[in-house]
Protein backbone atom coordinates (compact mmCIF):
# COMPACT_ATOMS: atom_id res chain seq x y z
CA UNK A 1 0.00 0.00 0.00
CA UNK A 2 1.25 3.52 -1.08
CA UNK A 3 0.24 6.50 1.21
CA UNK A 4 0.38 10.04 -0.08
CA UNK A 5 -0.04 13.06 1.94
CA UNK A 6 -0.24 16.13 -0.19
CA UNK A 7 1.04 19.07 2.31
CA UNK A 8 0.87 22.48 1.18
CA UNK A 9 4.60 22.64 1.39
CA UNK A 10 5.69 19.17 0.51
CA UNK A 11 4.35 15.88 -0.32
CA UNK A 12 5.18 12.94 1.73
CA UNK A 13 5.35 9.08 0.04
CA UNK A 14 5.11 5.92 1.85
CA UNK A 15 5.12 2.47 0.67
CA UNK A 16 4.19 -0.40 3.51
CA UNK A 17 3.92 -3.83 3.22
CA UNK A 18 2.00 -5.04 6.04
CA UNK A 19 3.05 -3.23 9.10
CA UNK A 20 6.83 -2.69 7.93
CA UNK A 21 7.71 0.54 5.91
CA UNK A 22 9.80 0.12 2.84
CA UNK A 23 10.23 3.04 0.96
CA UNK A 24 9.86 7.00 1.65
CA UNK A 25 9.71 9.69 -0.30
CA UNK A 26 9.21 13.70 0.24
CA UNK A 27 8.75 15.84 -2.66
CA UNK A 28 8.65 20.19 -2.60
CA UNK A 29 4.62 20.36 -3.70
CA UNK A 30 4.85 22.30 -7.07
CA UNK A 31 7.43 20.25 -8.48
CA UNK A 32 6.06 17.08 -7.33
CA UNK A 33 2.42 17.78 -9.26
CA UNK A 34 4.98 19.10 -12.39
CA UNK A 35 6.99 16.41 -12.44
CA UNK A 36 4.36 13.36 -11.54
CA UNK A 37 0.92 14.50 -11.70
CA UNK A 38 -1.63 14.79 -14.64
CA UNK A 39 -5.01 15.52 -15.04
CA UNK A 40 -7.77 12.47 -15.91
CA UNK A 41 -11.56 12.77 -16.03
CA UNK A 42 -10.81 15.78 -13.60
CA UNK A 43 -9.02 14.61 -10.98
CA UNK A 44 -5.11 14.16 -10.32
CA UNK A 45 -3.63 11.31 -11.63
CA UNK A 46 -0.38 10.14 -10.21
CA UNK A 47 2.81 8.29 -12.17
CA UNK A 48 3.19 5.34 -9.84
CA UNK A 49 5.45 4.05 -12.50
CA UNK A 50 7.49 7.14 -12.54
CA UNK A 51 8.02 7.20 -8.77
CA UNK A 52 9.11 3.93 -8.45
CA UNK A 53 6.20 2.10 -7.62
CA UNK A 54 3.51 -0.52 -9.99
CA UNK A 55 0.11 0.25 -10.40
CA UNK A 56 -1.34 -2.97 -8.27
CA UNK A 57 0.48 -0.95 -4.68
CA UNK A 58 -2.89 -0.03 -4.19
CA UNK A 59 -3.18 3.85 -2.94
CA UNK A 60 -4.68 5.94 0.09
CA UNK A 61 -4.19 9.94 -0.04
CA UNK A 62 -4.72 12.47 2.38
CA UNK A 63 -3.53 16.53 3.08
CA UNK A 64 -3.49 19.54 2.22
CA UNK A 65 -3.89 19.05 -1.73
CA UNK A 66 -7.17 16.95 -1.03
CA UNK A 67 -9.43 19.92 -0.65
CA UNK A 68 -8.67 21.23 -4.25
CA UNK A 69 -7.75 18.50 -5.87
CA UNK A 70 -9.16 14.76 -6.11
CA UNK A 71 -6.16 11.39 -6.54
CA UNK A 72 -7.73 9.38 -9.38
CA UNK A 73 -7.31 5.66 -8.22
CA UNK A 74 -6.81 6.45 -4.35
CA UNK A 75 -8.82 5.94 -1.24
CA UNK A 76 -9.18 9.13 0.38
CA UNK A 77 -8.91 9.57 4.09
CA UNK A 78 -9.64 12.75 6.08
CA UNK A 79 -6.55 14.43 7.34
CA UNK A 80 -7.23 14.69 10.95
CA UNK A 81 -8.07 10.68 10.78
CA UNK A 82 -5.07 9.77 8.59
CA UNK A 83 -2.41 11.63 11.10
CA UNK A 84 -4.13 9.97 14.21
CA UNK A 85 -3.80 7.03 12.83
CA UNK A 86 0.12 7.49 11.86
CA UNK A 87 0.50 8.40 15.70
CA UNK A 88 -1.82 5.47 17.43
CA UNK A 89 0.63 3.39 14.78
CA UNK A 90 3.88 4.72 15.27
CA UNK A 91 3.77 5.03 19.63
CA UNK A 92 0.92 2.37 20.42
CA UNK A 93 -0.33 4.53 22.67
CA UNK A 94 -3.79 5.06 22.29
CA UNK A 95 -4.65 8.44 24.72
CA UNK A 96 -2.84 11.34 23.95
CA UNK A 97 -2.40 14.57 22.45
CA UNK A 98 -1.39 14.80 19.09
CA UNK A 99 0.44 18.33 18.01
CA UNK A 100 1.42 18.21 14.15
CA UNK A 101 2.73 21.60 13.34
CA UNK A 102 3.38 21.93 9.57
CA UNK A 103 4.38 24.25 7.17
CA UNK A 104 1.92 26.49 7.11
CA UNK A 105 -0.71 25.42 9.88
CA UNK A 106 -0.99 23.51 13.47
CA UNK A 107 -3.07 20.97 14.21
CA UNK A 108 -3.80 19.69 17.48
CA UNK A 109 -6.25 16.74 18.08
CA UNK A 110 -7.64 15.18 21.19
CA UNK A 111 -7.39 11.57 20.89
CA UNK A 112 -9.10 8.51 23.07
CA UNK A 113 -8.66 5.02 22.63
CA UNK A 114 -6.89 5.68 19.35
CA UNK A 115 -10.07 7.71 17.66
CA UNK A 116 -10.06 11.81 17.52
CA UNK A 117 -12.12 12.91 19.99
CA UNK A 118 -11.96 16.53 19.38
CA UNK A 119 -9.45 18.82 17.58
CA UNK A 120 -8.46 22.41 16.80
CA UNK A 121 -6.42 23.72 13.56
CA UNK A 122 -4.81 27.39 12.71
CA UNK A 123 -4.17 27.48 8.97
CA UNK A 124 -4.91 31.58 9.16
CA UNK A 125 -1.43 32.55 9.87
CA UNK A 126 2.11 31.17 8.20
CA UNK A 127 2.91 32.55 12.32
CA UNK A 128 1.91 29.40 13.94
CA UNK A 129 3.87 27.16 11.47
CA UNK A 130 6.71 25.97 10.82
CA UNK A 131 7.22 28.57 7.62
CA UNK A 132 8.05 30.89 10.95
CA UNK A 133 10.84 29.02 11.67
CA UNK A 134 11.96 29.06 8.35
CA UNK A 135 11.81 32.66 7.77
CA UNK A 136 13.08 33.32 11.88
CA UNK A 137 15.99 31.15 10.91
CA UNK A 138 16.80 32.83 7.95
CA UNK A 139 17.11 36.37 9.37
CA UNK A 140 19.05 35.13 12.21
CA UNK A 141 21.68 33.69 9.89
CA UNK A 142 21.07 30.01 11.10
CA UNK A 143 19.71 26.97 10.05
CA UNK A 144 16.68 25.14 11.13
CA UNK A 145 18.76 22.54 13.20
CA UNK A 146 21.18 25.00 14.54
CA UNK A 147 18.05 27.12 15.30
CA UNK A 148 16.55 24.26 17.87
CA UNK A 149 19.27 23.94 19.79
CA UNK A 150 18.56 27.23 21.89
CA UNK A 151 15.57 26.75 24.50
CA UNK A 152 16.54 29.04 27.53
CA UNK A 153 16.81 33.17 28.53
CA UNK A 154 14.63 33.13 25.64
CA UNK A 155 13.42 36.89 24.88
CA UNK A 156 9.85 37.87 24.31
CA UNK A 157 8.79 38.40 21.02
CA UNK A 158 5.39 39.63 20.59
CA UNK A 159 4.37 40.01 16.68
CA UNK A 160 2.22 37.70 15.37
CA UNK A 161 2.71 37.95 12.11
CA UNK A 162 5.72 36.01 10.21
CA UNK A 163 6.63 39.06 8.03
CA UNK A 164 6.17 41.55 10.83
CA UNK A 165 8.38 39.58 13.17
CA UNK A 166 11.38 39.75 10.78
CA UNK A 167 11.40 43.80 11.93
CA UNK A 168 10.80 43.06 15.63
CA UNK A 169 14.10 40.94 15.59
CA UNK A 170 16.10 43.28 14.02
CA UNK A 171 14.55 45.47 16.83
CA UNK A 172 15.69 43.59 19.46
CA UNK A 173 19.12 42.99 17.88
CA UNK A 174 19.43 47.03 18.09
CA UNK A 175 18.58 46.66 21.53
CA UNK A 176 21.50 44.78 22.63
CA UNK A 177 19.72 41.04 22.87
CA UNK A 178 22.41 38.05 21.92
CA UNK A 179 21.50 35.33 18.95
CA UNK A 180 20.98 32.78 21.65
CA UNK A 181 18.12 34.60 23.21
CA UNK A 182 16.92 35.67 20.06
CA UNK A 183 16.55 31.92 18.94
CA UNK A 184 15.56 31.04 22.05
CA UNK A 185 12.43 33.68 21.52
CA UNK A 186 11.62 32.27 18.30
CA UNK A 187 11.25 28.71 19.55
CA UNK A 188 9.13 29.94 22.59
CA UNK A 189 6.83 32.35 20.64
CA UNK A 190 5.93 29.08 18.11
CA UNK A 191 4.83 27.47 21.75
CA UNK A 192 2.82 30.29 22.90
CA UNK A 193 0.80 30.25 19.81
CA UNK A 194 -0.02 26.80 19.86
CA UNK A 195 -0.99 26.59 23.93
CA UNK A 196 -4.04 27.86 24.24
CA UNK A 197 -5.02 24.74 21.59
CA UNK A 198 -3.20 22.25 24.05
CA UNK A 199 -4.78 23.40 27.13
CA UNK A 200 -8.65 23.09 26.42
CA UNK A 201 -7.20 19.43 24.69
CA UNK A 202 -4.86 18.39 27.35
CA UNK A 203 -3.46 14.84 28.01
CA UNK A 204 -0.51 13.52 30.08
CA UNK A 205 1.21 12.59 26.66
CA UNK A 206 1.69 15.31 23.71
CA UNK A 207 2.67 13.59 21.03
CA UNK A 208 4.70 15.84 18.35
CA UNK A 209 4.19 15.09 14.44
CA UNK A 210 5.20 17.31 11.13
CA UNK A 211 8.43 18.74 10.44
CA UNK A 212 8.57 20.95 13.31
CA UNK A 213 9.08 18.13 15.39
CA UNK A 214 12.60 17.97 14.51
CA UNK A 215 12.93 21.39 16.44
CA UNK A 216 14.13 19.32 20.25
CA UNK A 217 14.17 23.38 21.45
CA UNK A 218 10.36 23.17 21.52
CA UNK A 219 9.85 19.82 22.98
CA UNK A 220 11.92 21.13 25.83
CA UNK A 221 9.75 23.93 26.31
CA UNK A 222 6.18 22.46 26.18
CA UNK A 223 7.82 20.07 28.16
CA UNK A 224 8.84 22.68 30.70
CA UNK A 225 5.58 24.87 30.41
CA UNK A 226 2.98 21.89 30.68
CA UNK A 227 4.64 19.60 32.64
CA UNK A 228 3.19 16.73 30.37
CA UNK A 229 5.49 13.79 28.71
CA UNK A 230 6.28 14.94 25.44
CA UNK A 231 6.64 12.26 22.37
CA UNK A 232 8.21 12.72 19.52
CA UNK A 233 7.36 10.19 16.30
CA UNK A 234 10.13 8.12 14.92
CA UNK A 235 8.63 9.46 11.64
CA UNK A 236 6.78 12.64 12.49
CA UNK A 237 7.35 14.38 8.72
CA UNK A 238 5.64 11.12 7.38
CA UNK A 239 3.29 10.35 10.16
CA UNK A 240 0.01 11.45 7.39
CA UNK A 241 1.24 8.71 4.79
CA UNK A 242 1.85 6.00 6.98
CA UNK A 243 -1.80 6.82 8.76
CA UNK A 244 -2.88 6.29 5.56
CA UNK A 245 -1.56 3.22 4.34
CA UNK A 246 -2.14 1.60 8.11
CA UNK A 247 -6.03 2.70 7.04
CA UNK A 248 -5.94 1.94 3.29
CA UNK A 249 -4.67 -1.63 4.32
CA UNK A 250 -7.46 -1.99 7.28
CA UNK A 251 -10.29 -1.23 4.42
CA UNK A 252 -8.65 -3.87 1.58
CA UNK A 253 -8.95 -6.60 4.64
CA UNK A 254 -12.17 -5.45 5.50
CA UNK A 255 -13.13 -5.69 1.28
CA UNK A 256 -11.47 -9.10 1.84
CA UNK A 257 -13.35 -10.55 4.41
Amino acid sequence: MIGLDMGSRSVKIVKMHKNTVIDTKIFDTIDFYRRFGGKEKGRLKIDLLELGFMEKDGLAATGYGKVTVQVEGAVHIPEIQAHVKGAVFQTGLSDFTLLDIGGQDTKVVKVRDGRAVDFMTNDRCAASSGRYLENMASILGLTLEELSSYSEDAVELNSTCAIFGETEIIGKVVEGYSQCQLAAGVNYTLYRRCAGMLEQLSSDKIVMAGGVAFNSALKKIIARETLYEVVTLPQPQLNGAIGCCVLGQEKIAREIE
